[in-house]
């Protein structure tokens, strides 16, 4: 009974500790813009994400955003749209789109 209880402790601690560290991160999607994007594309975290709405972006999805990035910024290599960082630039991007009432500190 023991056995089953640690087991089963130590599976719901695994569990919570991996859903946390695999969610993306507006923060860590302005930070990435700032080290990335900004220089290359010549506007500011308010301005990028104030392309769309919260909605519109929302439509463009995970799956699109290395795309409409480049269309917003096509001096911007390769480099900074990695697999790693598309979440966080769209949690970024939605979080602050114009409709929002955020205001990013970049």
């Amino acid at each position: 009974m023991k056995n089953i209880a640690k087991i089963a402790l130590a599976a719901t601690l695994l569990l919570a500790l991996g859903s946390t560290t695999v969610s993306a991160d507006a923060d860590k999607g302005q930070k990435y813009f700032t080290k990335k994007l900004k220089s290359p594309c010549g506007i500011s975290g308010a301005a990028l994400a104030g392309k769309h709405t919260q909605a519109e972006w929302q439509a463009i999805g995970k799956d699109g955003i290395a795309a409409e990035l480049q269309k917003i910024c096509p001096k911007a290599p390769a480099g900074a749209f990695k697999e790693k960082y598309l979440e966080h630039y769209y949690d970024f991007c939605f979080t602050y789109g114009s409709d929002s009432g955020n205001i990013p500190a970049c």
